[in-house]
């Protein structure tokens, strides 16, 4: 066997290694040549458990193998490449040195076969998107940043209270199937459900990916919520509750995305609209619905990191945060034709046959067909139309619509540069392929299967959802009933606890602040203040009191000099400094004493 690494280890270090160099392009180069290598080490690695660690009687296993395992570790990689690839211009080594870290926690997370280093990955994801959120560097991302740290800490919090309790019960480290049949396995559930961003618990999503930078968010949209796919397919797959879960994220952010002003915005609520198809998907937890999981997890990171290259060119060329703004947005499609091109393909793999996107949704689709949830079913058809929708009219306003007069305010738009094209233009190509080859693909996924992509019956009903919605898209546009890209912020869960914490701070501020004004006037402006003034009163008579004894031992003139210099200071000395001064002769004396009755 050839000498091979923990899959994390070479991206870790490759971020070590670029703050040694100064040259932009040698960074780049550096970052994307430690990727490929450990792409390349991923491949070499046979299924099994390697690098296996004693610790307290327990293993600690940093590369469980298996077809699950492998598949997210080759995406994340993949878009790890594509994601340096397209910020191969950017002058931000901070953001480029928390990336690669980001890439490398989401390959330890992925292929942790014990809950130790799980946990330990788990939060070393939450604090480089955080810092990946910091580096933008202006109010918003600060306030985002601090905002998604808090949130996450509170989750990795959950995490650590139920892997505590089921190891105290199971007594064993292993991650694997869990169940919610005891309190540690729903603190381990409701804690990957803050990274899925389930219903009520992610504000964070929305409110964190649209404030990085441009480069930035492509690395968000990879890894935190796919990571939480991961784990819930490995630990809780079948579990009923994530059907329902799934559900309510498939349909309910297509509101925000239609009323959305902010392109990126938009695209985040469309996110949580597909991670709701993987959550059904691993509630319904058979073979085929598993293969959907990977599979649909597998394109999306591809196209959704596809749209989010395209809206920061965008974000990037006009060098305002205003350009992301769809009221202000119209007409790129002639300024910044390659920048259309490549969204035009990220909203055909939403849904389009021969993109990726077909490949991984019709698998899910499938399995709840299977499983006789009409219901469910039909609102993931609903889900599928409403998606393609809202991309369609990103794609509008952004691109297609003459441009307003107040646009930009007159800022002529270039094309983005030749490594955001790169980096674009290799994603599209992965989507391509995944859709034209769609057996090939399929071979990786964790189950073996015997499924027709494009056969007849998949290909009408498909087309069937894309000509009605197009349909609808158009008479809506005709009949001017399309939601406006109106400037303005659209209200959240988050309002709720925003709230409620600035009424606990409050709360807090004013009983703490008076406990600590009543101890200052007790002690510091009582007891203390108290003594400090009976030892000023005459700190040279207590000094000179206890030293006489040294003193007389010393001569005259030495005396006299050292009498000198103190009785001023210890004469006009502050309450604090002739406390100090008496303490230390005192110290002396007691010492001197003791050295001589030894």
């Amino acid at each position: 066997m050839p000498f091979l690494l923990p899959p994390f280890f070479l991206l870790v270090l490759g971020a070590l290694t670029l703050p040694l160099f100064s040259a932009r392009p040698v960074r780049a180069g550096l970052a994307l040549a430690f990727a490929v290598l450990s792409l390349c080490n991923l491949l070499a690695i046979p299924e099994g458990v390697h690098f296996v660690l004693p610790f307290l009687g327990q293993e600690v296993i940093l590369a469980k193998v298996d077809k699950l395992s492998f598949i997210f570790g080759l995406i994340f990689h993949l878009a790890a490449i594509f994601g340096i690839v397209y910020a191969w211009e950017s002058k931000d080594n901070t953001e480029r040195v928390f990336a690669m870290l980001y890439a490398a926690a989401a390959q330890g997370v992925v292929f942790a076969g014990d809950m130790l280093s799980l946990f330990l990955f788990w939060e070393s994801l939450t604090v480089c998107a955080a810092v990946i959120i910091w580096t933008r560097g202006d109010a918003a991302a600060r306030g985002a940043g601090f905002r998604y740290f808090l949130v996450h800490a509170v989750g990795g919090l959950l995490l650590l209270a139920g892997i505590v309790l089921r190891v105290h019960h199971t007594g064993s480290l292993a991650f694997g199937p869990i169940g919610l049949d005891s309190p540690g396995g729903l603190l381990i559930f409701l804690g990957f459900g803050v990274n899925a961003a389930w219903p009520l618990l992610h504000a964070w999503l929305p409110d964190a990916y649209p404030n990085a930078s441009p480069t930035g968010t492509v690395f968000l949209s990879a890894f935190t919520t796919k990571g939480a796919v991961y784990v819930l397919a490995r630990s809780f797959a079948g579990e009923e509750t994530l059907i329902w879960i799934g559900a309510v994220m498939a349909v309910f952010p297509l509101l925000y995305a239609m009323l959305e002003n902010d392109l990126r915005r938009t695209l985040a609520w469309c996110l949580i609209n597909q991670v709701g198809f993987m959550m059904i998907g691993i509630g319904i937890g058979s073979e085929l619905a598993i293969n959907g999981v990977c599979a649909h997890a597998f394109v999306h990171i591809l196209y959704k990191a596809l749209l989010f290259m395209s809206a920061g060119a965008v974000l990037a060329q006009a060098g305002t945060c205003e350009a992301t703004r769809l009221q202000s947005m119209g007409g790129l499609a002639r300024q910044m034709p390659w920048t259309f091109a490549f969204a035009c393909a990220g909203v055909a793999s939403i849904s389009v046959p021969l993109f990726c996107g077909f490949a991984g949704k019709s698998l899910i689709i499938s399995a709840t067909a299977e499983a006789h949830l009409s219901t469910v079913w039909m609102l993931l058809m609903f889900a599928s139309a409403g998606v393609f929708l809202a991309g369609l009219r990103v794609v509008y306003v952004a691109f297609g619509q003459p441009t307003a007069p107040t646009s930009y305010q007159g800022l002529a738009v270039s094309e983005a540069p030749w490594g955001m094209r790169i980096g674009m233009a290799l994603t599209a190509g992965a989507s391509l392929l995944v859709g034209l080859f769609p057996s090939a693909f399929y071979s990786l996924l964790p189950n073996a299967m015997d499924y027709h992509l494009y056969s007849a019956g998949h290909l009408v009903s498909q087309f069937q959802v894309l000509f009605f919605t197009g349909l609808a898209f158009l008479v809506l546009l005709r009949a001017g009933m399309l939601p406006a890209a109106v400037k303005g912020i659209n209200l959240d869960v988050d309002i709720v606890y925003r709230r409620l914490a600035l009424i606990f701070y409050a709360a807090m501020d004013s009983l703490f602040n008076r406990l600590n004004a009543w101890c200052e006037a007790l002690v510091v402006d009582g007891l203390f203040a108290w003594l400090a003034r009976v030892h000023t009163q005459a700190p040279w008579r207590f000094s000179t009191w206890l030293l006489s004894p040294m003193l007389l031992l010393m001569p005259k003139e030495a005396r006299e000099k050292l009498q000198g210099e103190i009785r001023p200071a210890l004469e006009t000395a502050t309450t604090p400094i002739g406390l100090t001064a008496f303490a230390t002769v005192a110290f002396l004396c007691v010492s001197i004493i003791m050295l001589l009755t030894v």
